[in-house]
């Protein structure tokens, strides 16, 4: 066997030396676009108390007013995180103590704090094996008396089921959030994801396609839920006597404000999403183009009348078909050069504040005021996301550029490899 066709793990040269590359997409315009602040020397337009300082300042209203036009909604509100906007949206559907929201467990851990920040309780419903979203049949079995609402999140870049999730809200008088910080701009059968929920939230974190270091936006299209997310995000409590609001329910707010840097950064972003979205578009084609043909790998799928916006690249693994185990694959890439993982994150319910139930003070609130007695976040809870994260699904950043198609070849290429080696992995005790 010479050294290129001998695995990386055992001596052999990898199939790349060169380290994934960070993909920084700031440019002139971001750097003209916070001259422009810092040299108009405002670097917040909020003040605490009702009047026009209330809603921001110049870049921020600016933010708003272009995903308004772009989502052809009428309300829209930036965050200085898509956290908190997202703990905003379920404070603004008037959640609290003995409630529950169905959410999906393979996520991060935001989507679920979001919910115990307003005392209510997340329900962790299983998700599907294909795009990875939300089954709506397992959410529809988990809908009890106390059930308020659904918090989808549209994963890696592809919708979840939407309308499905759409009519089951509908039919049992739930709200339906999205949590689309990894899918801005995908498309869902002829709507944009963010817009079938009653709120949909998008992100300006770093490691989005889009980023200002830090940042989110909520958009609605129903002007109460606006409001209500509006006193959240800016101290409410000291101005609904001041504005005449009357349901001061969950108004009680904190300083969620965005600056006006990032929001100018977030701005030029916003205006780069198609470009952004569409290079990681390119850049995932051509591997799924290569990974066709290597066994025991699947590339990401894509739904009828659907796109996908590749927050990352997640496949399915088949260890069966390649004969070796998962993190053995994924060991043995890396050493090849790639920078790949087994599986995604811990299903969330199996964290300590769920097995625990220990989240506010230590008696147990929110989980205490819940009415049930078999409240359940043990293993097993959701059998699908547990074998997928255990053994069945890989991911890899390796589709944000400055990756080029070449990078592309050469993953497939390594996969290749590795398969191809499989003997000598297991013969060596590599288990």
């Amino acid at each position: 066997m010479n050294d290129s066709s001998r695995l990386a793990l055992f001596g052999g040269s990898p199939v790349t030396t060169r380290p994934m590359r960070f993909n920084n997409s700031i440019g002139a315009e971001e750097k003209a676009a916070v001259m422009r602040v810092l040299d108009d020397g405002e670097l917040s337009g909020f003040i605490a108390a009702a009047g026009d300082g209330f809603m921001g300042g110049r870049e921020v209203r600016g933010l708003e007013a272009d995903f308004r036009e772009y989502f052809n909604v009428p309300h829209a509100l930036s965050f200085n995180s898509a956290t908190t906007a997202l703990h905003a949206a379920v404070a603004a559907m008037g959640v609290g103590p003995g409630d529950e929201v169905i959410t999906s467990p393979y996520t991060m851990s935001a989507t679920a704090t979001a919910i115990l920040m307003t005392g209510a309780v997340p329900i962790f419903a299983d998700i599907e094996d294909q795009t990875f979203g939300l089954d709506p049949d397992s959410v529809e079995a988990n809908v009890t008396s106390q059930t308020r609402g659904i918090l989808v999140v549209n994963i890696f870049g592809h919708p979840a089921r939407l309308d499905s999730l759409r009519e089951i809200a509908d039919r049992h008088g739930l709200f339906l959030i999205e949590d689309n910080a990894q899918a801005p701009d995908a498309d869902y059968r002829g709507r944009k994801t963010g817009t079938v929920g009653d709120i949909g939230i998008f992100s300006f974190n770093r490691h989005k396609a889009m980023q200002s270091g830090e940042g989110g936006v909520l958009i609605t299209a129903r002007e109460r839920l606006a409001m209500k997310a509006a006193l959240v995000r800016n101290h409410g409590e000291v101005v609904v006597a001041d504005m005449g609001i009357d349901d001061i329910v969950n108004t009680v707010g904190l300083n969620y404000r965005m600056g006006e840097m990032e929001a100018a950064v977030a701005r030029v972003q916003f205006g780069k999403m198609k470009m952004l979205n569409g290079d990681r578009q390119r850049l995932a084609a051509r591997l799924s183009e290569q990974l066709a043909g290597v066994p025991g790998i699947t590339p990401p799928k894509v739904e009828d009348e659907c796109s996908h916006v590749f927050y990352i690249y997640g496949m399915k693994y088949d260890a069966e078909a390649t004969g070796i185990p998962r993190d053995l694959f994924v060991e043995a890439m890396n050493a090849e050069g790639f920078a790949l993982r087994g599986g995604y994150v811990k299903p969330i319910y199996l964290e300590p504040l769920y097995q625990r139930k220990i989240c506010f003070g230590a008696d147990g609130f929110p989980f205490t005021a819940n009415p049930r007695n078999d409240l359940r976040y043990e293993p097993g809870l959701c059998p699908t996301c547990e074998r997928l994260q255990n053994r069945e699904f890989m991911l890899t950043g390796m589709i944000q550029p400055p990756q080029t198609e070449e990078d592309m070849d050469l993953f497939a290429e390594a996969c290749a490899k590795v398969i191809a080696n499989r003997d000598a992995l297991l013969s060596a005790g590599r288990r």
